[in-house]
Formats: C-alpha cells, structure tokens, sequence
C-alpha cells in the first residue's frame, strides 16, 4: 500500500486567499456556526468543481437511505480505502445516527465479523464488493433489495463511489484531520 502523505500536498485555502466566490463556497459547506472543513478549504481551490460536487454529496447525506445504514457504506468504504479523515469525520457523524462504539470498531472487521444484524452485514458486504470488484454479488444485491427500493439501491451505489472519490481526493492530497477528529486508532 501506497504511503499517504503526512503533510498536506494542497493546503486548505486560508483566509486571506479567499475570493467572494470561495467564501460562498465554503459558507455553503460549513455546518451551522461553524468553520469550514479542512476537505472543503482545500478542494475549493478548484471552486468551479467544488460548486458542482458540494451538491451532490449534499444530496447522499440527506438521501434515501436509513442514516446509519448510510455511515455503515461510508465507514465501510473509508476503511477499505485507508482514508483516516473520512473515517474520522464520519465515526462523529456515525455516532449522531446511531451508531454504537462497539459497532464503529467492528466495521473495521467487516461484514463476516460476529455481532453485525444480518442486514447491517449486509450494507458491508456490498460496499466491500464495490470496493473489491466494482458491482455487487446478485446475492448481496437480492439482500439489498428485500428492503430497499429502485431509489435507495441506487443511491447506496452512488455513496460508496462518491465516498471511493472523496477517499482517493482526501488521501492524495495530503488532507489533515482537526483536532478532536478520530483516526483509526480510536
């Protein structure tokens, strides 16, 4: 495995540098009375892809999909893809959704790993198909749809690509977590 960079390779945009059009970006992406991200101050270096991506991973954190289930394909996928700052951010965001201590550890192990829900396994197992193969077993896929309907399969295809492509940005660019941001170790 490819070594990541211990240090940004792009840093994030600082103040000073920002333009009315950066600013609005990265007003969009801040969470209420909050700064922006270091992900979000660093890709809007490029604001005119930033402007177009920020809605579409809007839309797949307030899609179709159940919230946990939805932090299980992220957590999931950013494991496999060794991408330390979306799991970080997203064990916070996995936690607000539900998620147990003992469930973010587990996602480490996968969807084989004693204790999951058989459909929470389930979820696992197709994003590690995804990840492994790049298209989900006809047995996961039948899995999948005894609960999920046309939108919400779709959907769960389209979160683990869009968070292999936040993954694959966050790890090549050198993206430093915040402070209070989990990493692998906890």
């Amino acid at each position: 495995m490819t070594d990541r960079p211990s240090s940004p390779r792009i840093a994030p945009l600082a103040p000073e540098e920002r333009s009315p059009e950066t600013d609005e970006l990265l007003h969009s992406a801040a969470a209420p009375g909050g700064s922006a991200l270091n992900i979000f101050a660093t890709l809007v270096r490029h604001p005119g892809l930033c402007r177009h991506w920020l809605p579409f991973g809007g839309k797949l954190l307030a899609g179709k999909l159940p919230p946990r289930e939805r932090e299980l394909a992220i957590l999931r996928t950013g494991w496999r893809c060794r991408s330390e700052y979306e799991w970080g951010q997203h064990v916070l965001i996995g936690r607000a959704a539900g998620l147990t201590e003992p469930e973010i550890h587990r996602i480490q192990h996968g969807p084989d790993a004693p204790g999951w829900d058989p459909f929470d396994a389930v979820v696992l197992r197709a994003a590690d198909e995804l990840h492994d193969d790049s298209c989900v077993s006809d047995p996961t896929w039948g899995a999948l749809a005894q609960r999920y309907d046309d939108r919400q399969l779709i959907e769960l295809l389209m979160l683990v690509g869009q968070y292999h492509l936040v993954s694959f940005a966050l790890n090549s660019l050198g993206v430093e977590r915040e402070p209070g941001v989990p990493g692998f170790d906890g």
